[in-house]
């Protein structure tokens, strides 16, 4: 896949294509990435990327010609259909269904907005999709960005190792994970479950699944409204009502 991140601070990107699993992407050529800051398409001397907003008030805002410059530079590189992507606030809740409806896409191109905002205009002419991460303040859209590139890329495969690592985690089915344990097999008082050192495959699948509804029933309910229920997991459920106890 490959990816052009507009952003005025390409350097922020520098551990993340490098390190972990990210990094493996980049470096085994399943992701490629090119920057394009901003700055690079201004046409006075200061390079300026912002001015005040009209109608007054705090901050600054990201000016079209700028933005517009660097996304024309990226769409002249990106494969066809490749869309624009602005990280906003104002944007949809970026989810697993979001990172799943983009593993086929060629290419995508991330916009990290900075400052007050972006000017409208901008948004209006140049981006097809924005994605918001969560429901809170960033000082730009950098980080977001590098949240979604991580999300998506993990799914590619010869990302991961292990590519069943990635269709066995929260939030493919609409439930959060279950508990994970390692050695030592006592802690203290506090012993492994026994389902997990019978054996026995059926019951370690049935013990994962009960604890992953369990675990979503407890923290996040409205998960499970997206979902339709097999019979395993209605017969799981009931036991789950049955004795519930809050975790």
């Amino acid at each position: 896949m490959w990816l052009g991140i507009v952003t005025l601070f390409p350097d922020m990107f520098e551990a993340l294509t490098r390190e972990g699993v990210f990094g493996r992407a980049v470096a085994s050529g399943v992701v490629n990435i090119d920057f394009y800051n901003p700055r690079d398409y201004t046409t006075d001397r200061h390079r300026t990327v912002d001015d005040r907003p009209y109608g007054g008030g705090a901050g600054m805002v990201m000016k079209v010609e700028p933005l517009q410059g660097a996304v024309m530079a990226a769409k002249a590189r990106a494969p066809a259909g490749t869309p624009v992507i602005l990280l906003s606030p104002q944007g949809q809740a970026f989810s697993q269904a979001e990172v799943s409806s983009h593993l086929d896409s060629v290419g995508l191109i991330l916009v990290c907005g900075r400052y007050e905002g972006v000017d409208e205009r901008f948004v209006r002419r140049w981006v097809d999709l924005e994605w918001s991460v969560g429901d809170y303040v960033l000082s730009g859209g950098e980080l977001p960005a590098m949240v979604v590139m991580d999300a998506i890329a993990r799914h590619l495969p010869g990302t991961l190792g292990n590519q069943l690592s990635a269709l066995d985690e929260s939030y493919l089915d609409a439930t959060l994970d279950y508990p994970h344990y390692t050695r030592p097999e006592t802690l203290a008082s506090e012993k492994i479950p026994p389902q997990l050192l019978s054996g026995d495959h059926g019951q370690v699948a049935k013990y994962r699944r009960r604890e992953a509804l369990k675990r979503t029933l407890n923290r996040r309910p409205e998960l499970l409204t997206t979902m339709t229920f097999g019979e395993l997991d209605r017969e799981l459920l009931l036991e789950i009502f049955a004795d519930r106890q809050p975790e």
